[in-house]
């Protein structure tokens, strides 16, 4: 993207402060943000709200490697882990409550999905905690999710924006635009490649 995503504005927050505010909105107890590059900058960011932190060292790692650093900060007595990505600042806190809701159910893996797209974020039972820990490089949750395929629940959820992400820079402008009506108000060295201004 050319672009540090998770300290772009997202209306009044950045996208990782939105990333959290919904997932506390959906009554998510316990937020582990995993971190690397830059992962001062977001610690700073999230100063003041209520969340934990685990450190990728490698950000050049596959996702695999971050899921593991996230699960390895989750108590033992925790029953599941909700996996969310922070380039989807806009997914509605009624997805991740309807998400946990099926979990209460009886599913012990679950992938929302809109007009059979899948989503996230994806919930999963930690009686598989020791795959998470150790997916495999390259297929990641992907393979994760084919081995169990049996017990995939996939639920509809009636919101585009579980399958919004934040890829290029014209996503993240248009998703900006169709949540707030207005285009980013961006500060100097914010977009692509720009730098900002020099301090002397």
């Amino acid at each position: 993207m050319g672009a540090f995503k998770p300290l772009l504005p997202f209306g009044n927050l950045t996208v990782v402060e939105s990333c959290v505010d919904y997932l506390q909105r959906g009554g998510i107890e316990r937020i582990i943000v995993v971190v690397g590059h830059r992962g001062k900058e977001v610690q700073h960011e999230l100063r003041h709200r209520t969340v934990f932190f685990a450190v990728n060292d490698d950000p050049s790692s596959p996702m695999a490697v971050s899921i593991a650093r996230g699960v390895e900060r989750v108590p033992p007595t925790a029953d599941a882990v909700l996996i969310a990505l922070s380039d989807q600042p806009a997914v509605p806190a009624d997805a991740v409550s309807a998400v946990t809701t099926q979990w209460r159910k009886g599913s012990k893996i679950i992938k929302p999905e809109f007009a059979s797209q899948g989503g996230h974020p994806v919930l999963i039972d930690l009686i598989y905690r020791s795959e998470l820990l150790n997916l495999p490089p390259e297929g990641g949750l992907k393979s994760f999710f084919s081995s169990h395929f049996k017990d995939v629940c996939r639920l509809p959820i009636n919101s585009r924006l579980i399958v919004r992400d934040i890829d290029t820079w014209d996503d993240y402008l248009a998703l900006h635009q169709d949540c707030f009506g207005f285009v980013p108000r961006l500060e100097p060295g914010q977009r692509p490649n720009e730098k900002g201004p020099a301090v002397i």
